[in-house]
């Protein structure tokens, strides 16, 4: 292999894994995510993805791609409202979502650790509709990158990302989002308290990888207890995958509605905000 050799560690590291899946899935004969930017990163990286992480799993693979249709979907819904939003995706990793959804007028901001940041630049293809920035998505910042939010829109996701905050730094994102992006959405997966406890006690692998501690979880019941991180959050709903491929397609459908098994998996939340008065957004500037 002559490609780029990322060197990451932790938390960063899991954006590999999640990219082998996805781009395992986007080279299935009949895939449900449409990724050749995936495919192209794979080859272009010099990686043991399967001595690390284990020969691609079937149902993790496609459940994986189902999330990111899920994501993509959820933007799309809103782009078609607002076509010159700003999508802003926290914790980017090496998600390809701005070539699956590119319109042609949205503007797209990833918002990533510098080395990551490093890694995207050095593998993506750039556009003057894309920007990375390099700093940690708790540093709110970068809500000032976002022009014109109230008047041409704003999609913030954060795929993969949460789980691995405190939750009073989750609780700031929250409420800096609803404060300063009236009339805008966030995304968001969350994983159950139960499958996260197993990841602080180290017990959760994928292959020879350790998961990194995940420090905040709710399970899909609690999702109503989000509205309480800012009173301009005006609607919180749940989002289900679209429908998959086969058999296993019908698993995974399966598997996120049943009471017992849909906590195994990430859930996903749409978050929609209101007008933000003037005092709030002035005390969620900083």
């Amino acid at each position: 292999m002559t490609g780029v050799r990322p060197m990451l560690h932790g938390v960063p590291e899991t954006l590999l894994w999640t990219l082998y899946n996805r781009a395992y899935e986007a080279g299935r004969r009949y895939p449900v995510l449409d990724d050749p930017m995936a495919l192209r990163l794979l080859a272009d990286l010099d990686y043991p993805f399967e001595e690390r992480f284990g020969r691609p799993n079937a149902f993790l693979s496609q459940a994986q791609g189902l999330r990111s249709r899920c994501f993509d979907l959820a933007v799309q819904e809103y782009l078609a409202e607002r076509p010159q939003a700003t999508v802003v995706a926290l914790g980017d990793g090496l998600e390809t979502g701005f070539w699956r959804v590119d319109n042609g007028r949205l503007s797209w901001l990833s918002v990533e650790l510098p080395v990551v940041a490093e890694l995207r630049k050095a593998l993506l293809p750039a556009s003057d509709r894309l920007r990375t920035l390099s700093r940690s998505a708790t540093d709110l910042s970068w809500l000032d990158e976002i022009e014109d939010p109230e008047g041409r829109g704003a999609v913030v996701t954060t795929q993969g990302l949460l789980m691995y905050l405190r939750p009073g730094e989750v609780r700031t994102i929250l409420a800096g989002c609803a404060a300063r992006l009236p009339g805008g959405i966030l995304v968001m997966d969350t994983m159950a308290r139960r499958p996260a406890r197993g990841t602080v006690a180290g017990r959760s692998r994928v292959g020879a990888m350790t998961v990194p501690p995940m420090h905040w979880a709710m399970n899909p019941g609690e999702r109503h207890k989000l509205r309480s991180a800012h009173p301009g959050i005006t609607e919180v709903r749940a989002l289900r995958p679209p429908r998959g491929r086969g058999a296993m397609g019908e698993l995974i459908r399966i598997q996120s509605l049943l009471p017992g098994l849909r906590t195994l998996t990430p859930a996903m939340t749409l978050l929609r905000f209101g007008t933000a008065t003037g005092t709030d957004r002035g005390r969620n500037r900083n």
